[in-house]
């Protein structure tokens, strides 16, 4: 008794005390798992063609979402394994993201269908004869996606003219 005189609190106020701290604890652990609950999920794919000719290389991208919520809009990366020429003339939903790579937005994405198709050729440093194009998304809209073996895709494309699809 005591104690509990010394120190101001009496059995209701710590029973009080208790309820907040437990009301609190359980709004920060609830907000945890509501928040990953409330992500929408999404499976992005991107499937297209590839051909290189003298250090040219021309590339057909198709965004494809196999849902199940749409994306209004995901980031893919394009990534190649030499180095890009300083100079580059990009579509307007693509930006030069590094010395070898290029991001593009793919727009909104339906669930369960395909977005609109982006055309893009980029001139390497030098005519290598052989390059490995890695596909992959770098944002997906704030939707979870838990199969990455569909978005992302390592492309060999040698120096021939020949298409490689993916």
């Amino acid at each position: 008794m005591r104690l509990r005189k010394r120190s101001g609190m009496g059995n209701g106020a710590w029973v009080r005390g208790m309820g907040v701290v437990g009301v609190g604890a359980a709004l920060a652990m609830g907000g945890a798992s509501s928040v990953g609950a409330l992500a929408p999920e999404a499976d992005l794919a991107y499937h297209g063609s590839v051909t290189m000719a003298a250090g040219l290389v021309d590339l057909w991208l198709t965004p494809q979402n196999h849902g199940p919520s749409t994306v209004e809009d995901a980031t893919v990366r394009l990534r190649w394994s030499a180095p890009l020429a300083d100079v580059q003339r990009l579509p307007g939903d693509c930006a030069r993201s590094g010395e070898r790579e290029v991001v593009c937005r793919t727009g909104p994405l339906a669930a369960d269908g395909p977005g609109d198709r982006t055309r893009l050729t980029v001139r390497l440093l030098g005519e290598p004869s052989e390059v490995m194009l890695e596909i992959d998304t770098v944002w997906g809209g704030g939707a979870v996606d838990r199969n990455h073996g569909n978005d992302r895709q390592r492309v060999l494309v040698l120096d021939t003219g020949d298409s490689y699809v993916f």
